[in-house]
């Protein structure tokens, strides 16, 4: 069965955005850490992760290695759109999940999703590909908490004082325990870490 792995950015005080959720790597209120080893790894080992104009850089194309599938909520994939990419993963089957999006993406490859993220979720770990790449923001994540099968935290050496939560900011108290199954510490601070849940749900 395909895995949904949440991988993403995040603070040592557990933020993965400003309290707006607006893109913390790009235009003006930028403000991430962003090292010449931590764009070097992410090319090397997750390269379908690296938006579209940044793997045209690198002269990157086919198949990713780890995902398949995108998974977005309004806040983030709106941040794309407002920078002037309507899709910023063509090379991905990317769906965003919003419940007020009324017109068509600008991009018609990308699905609109209105219904159950949970459900939808459950559904698209049933078909055959990828695992499923569960890109932001806190929101969706805190909604599809329960599914999360993997966690992959790129560590940032910074604190942001307050933000976007991990999970959002209504993820209802439900302690998860996982199993650390990699690690890689890059010089410019930043440590990637591997985690998969622990199904019986014990520490």
């Amino acid at each position: 069965m395909r895995k949904l792995v949440y991988y993403i950015a995040v603070s040592l005080d557990g933020c993965i955005a400003d309290p707006d959720g607006s893109d913390p790597t790009s235009g003006p209120g930028a403000f991430w850490p962003i090292g010449e080893d931590y764009v070097r790894h992410i090319a090397a080992e997750y390269p379908e992760t690296l938006p579209g104009p940044a793997r045209d850089a690198f002269g990157i194309s086919g198949e990713g290695t780890h995902f398949d599938t995108v998974l977005e909520g309004r806040r983030a994939y709106q941040n794309g759109v407002d920078a002037g990419i309507d899709n910023a993963y063509p090379h991905l089957r990317h769906l965003v999940f919003s419940r007020t999006l009324t017109e068509p993406a600008p991009d018609p490859a990308i699905e609109i999703i209105s219904t159950d993220p949970v459900a939808k979720v459950r559904e698209l770990k049933q078909e055959d590909g990828k695992d499923i790449w569960l890109c932001g923001g806190g929101a969706l994540a805190g909604a599809l908490y329960s599914e999360i099968d993997q966690l992959i935290v790129k560590l940032a050496p910074m604190t942001v004082g307050s933000g976007t939560p991990l999970f959002g900011q209504k993820t209802p108290f439900d302690p998860a325990f996982f199993t650390l199954t990699d690690s890689k510490i890059l010089g410019s601070g930043t440590i990637f870490l591997t985690y998969a849940k622990k199904r019986d749900a014990k520490p």
